[in-house]
């Protein structure tokens, strides 16, 4: 049983969006899906691990804040389950993130590049919450990198901002950016789902932005392969137990 931890939002778009990545983690992956919920929405995760003791828990989280590392593992104590890394710092990700900025630029116009890139990520005051984004941001810029015209080529600048709780905020970066004379700006979302913080990067004057990444398909990649990650480990862990002479902690 694979349990996916999500935010939760009361935008209905978001719901959607969650919706098409489990329709495609059950047809590709084969196991049955369940969500819960963090907030706003229920079924909440206490709700659901309760009703499915031992299951796979994978954080539908792009950072490691306060949600992924307190939250989380306070409610799934004592339940059995298996919790998995987030979804941060996952070359996966970055993939994903190259995949909607190249087409929200052939969107906003299929004769044009944008000349410079801000991933913006929801922002953390925890220490090592903001890592997610500036790995993604630093994997992005080597993919465009390595797609540029040719030698000579100048770089295209990608810079990180954030929506709350960190700097720069995302209208310092893009005001920065427009100094520095770049015009095509395309904002790329570090985020999963629709929501506020969607609602204010499409308001920001950017030149493009980019879609939210949960139902793109090397998110749903990833979640599997923590799943069968965590499944293979727990397999391992029970066949050493079985061994003859094996010790198992009291």
């Amino acid at each position: 049983m694979l349990v996916l931890a999500v935010h939760g939002s009361a935008d209905p778009a978001a719901a959607a969006v969650i919706g098409r990545l489990v329709r495609t983690l059950r047809t590709t992956g084969g196991t049955p899906v369940l969500v819960g919920h963090l907030d706003v929405q229920r079924p909440s995760l206490a709700e659901v691990v309760r009703a499915r003791p031992g299951a796979v828990v994978v954080p539908l989280l792009l950072g490691d804040g306060y949600h992924r590392t307190v939250d989380i593992p306070a409610v799934l104590d004592g339940t059995g389950c298996a919790l998995t890394a987030g979804l941060s710092g996952e070359p996966d990700i970055a993939a994903a993130l190259y995949g909607r900025l190249r087409a929200a630029e052939r969107a906003a116009d299929p004769s044009a590049r944008a000349d410079a890139v801000l991933v913006a990520g929801a922002g953390s005051s925890r220490p090592g919450g903001n890592t997610g984004t500036e790995d993604a941001a630093t994997r992005l810029a080597a993919l465009l990198a390595a797609s540029a015209g040719g030698p000579g080529t100048a770089p295209v600048p990608v810079r990180t901002a954030y929506l709350t709780s960190a700097a720069p905020t995302v209208p310092e970066a893009l005001a920065e950016l427009r100094a520095a004379g770049h015009r095509r700006i395309a904002v790329a979302a570090h985020l999963l789902a629709p929501g506020r913080f969607t609602r204010f990067l499409a308001d920001a004057g950017a030149w493009t932005v980019t879609e939210p990444l949960a139902d793109h398909p090397r998110v749903a990649r990833l979640v599997l392969a923590r799943h069968r990650a965590a499944e293979d480990a727990r397999a391992a862990a029970d066949t050493r137990a079985a061994l003859p002479g094996t010790r198992t902690a009291c």
